[in-house]
């Protein structure tokens, strides 16, 4: 019994496979820019003590929301 069945071949990718890719991407880029964004404003809104309270410093809002996106 083979454990690797090499008749079986993937077809190649379509123009329509490449697009649907294409768009997929950027709307999983906007999303994550977006959470970035998102997450920097709702920090930025935390005073320095609620920042204290959660581990963070006022300098760590920029690095957070990068790592997000």
């Amino acid at each position: 019994m083979a454990l690797y069945d090499s008749r079986l071949h993937s077809r190649p990718a379509t123009v329509v496979d490449r697009a649907y890719a294409a768009f997929t991407n950027t709307f999983a880029a906007v999303a994550a820019w977006n959470d970035a964004r998102r997450t920097h404003d709702a920090l930025s809104q935390l005073s320095a003590h609620e920042l204290e309270d959660i581990g963070l410093h006022r300098g760590d809002v920029d690095v957070i929301a990068r790592k997000t996106f």
